[in-house]
């Protein structure tokens, strides 16, 4: 959930929390951390399921990804070490934005627990055709519920991910034949906690670029957010979206770069996958 943002002294700034509490930040102790979803992929444009499925990113895709590395730019971001999963969108995705930052020099971290959730058996299929075929309300309930899975995929079938050579080092009971967004933050976790967090912690200044169920996965940890608020998240492709911590980690606000209007037409456009809209 965004945060307003706090007013700002030499020393130390103030924050006023939604139910009315000030609170005083040393501002030079203050963690920034930058989450990017990637640009839009081939599949995004199709309305598909995309899941581990490895599509690149579409024309508008990679505009996405050079905006956000001049966003980023412009206001003034650099970093010390980025984080991505091991899908080319999102590894794409970052190497644009750092190519636009002139940082592609800086260590990048590549992690299948960053991976975009497991759709199981929906992967590739068209998200409104499924709702037309199952009905709206199940589609929404495969996408959005925070526990209940997808059709899994059988082991035989070639969009099983132990054939792809890239999990080979996996134990078998790591790589998914479907999973739920709560899978997906069991998932990452482990990533952030170990490996990620400490480096937040020493003051690096850290960039991640991942997915969109990934990402959400992370907010609703560092937000602390409900099974059901959660399900109410929509974060849009290519769009930076700045976290300011304190020692502890903990959220102080939170804000996307960018026009407040195209982000928010942005976060419908998400919010309509796999419904049936008119087309009157």
């Amino acid at each position: 959930m965004l945060r307003p943002r706090p007013k700002y002294n030499k020393i130390l700034w103030h924050f006023k929390s939604p139910c009315g509490k000030t609170y005083l930040f040393i501002k030079n102790n203050m963690k920034k951390l930058i989450l990017l979803r990637h640009g839009e992929s081939i599949w995004n444009k199709e309305n598909r399921f995309t899941g581990w499925t490895d599509v690149d990113l579409s024309p508008k895709g990679l505009e996405e990804a050079r905006n956000s590395g001049r966003l980023l730019r412009e206001n003034g971001f650099a970093f010390d070490v980025a984080y991505t999963s091991v899908l080319k969108r999102a590894i794409r995705t970052l190497w644009i934005a750092l190519d636009e930052m002139d940082q592609m020099w800086i260590p990048v971290n590549l992690s299948w627990r960053l991976n975009e959730r497991h759709y199981g058996a929906l992967q590739g299929l068209n998200k409104t055709e499924t709702a037309l075929k199952y009905g709206e309300e199940q589609v929404q309930i495969w996408r959005r519920s925070y526990s209940i899975r997808p059709p899994a995929l059988e082991p035989e079938d070639d969009r099983y991910p132990g054939f792809d050579p890239r999990y080979r080092d996996l134990a078998s009971q790591e790589i998914p034949l479907a999973e739920c967004l709560q899978d997906t933050v069991a998932r990452f976790l482990p990533y952030w906690n170990e490996t990620i967090a400490p480096q937040v912690q020493s003051g690096q200044r850290v960039l991640i670029t991942a997915h969109g169920n990934s990402l959400r996965a992370l907010v609703k940890y560092l937000d602390n957010l409900s099974d059901q608020d959660v399900l109410e998240l929509n974060i849009p492709t290519g769009v930076p979206l700045v976290y300011e911590l304190d020692d502890n980690l903990k959220p102080l606000r939170n804000y996307y770069l960018g026009d407040r209007a195209q982000i928010e037409q942005a976060m419908q456009v998400v919010a309509n996958q796999g419904k049936i809209l008119s087309r009157s």
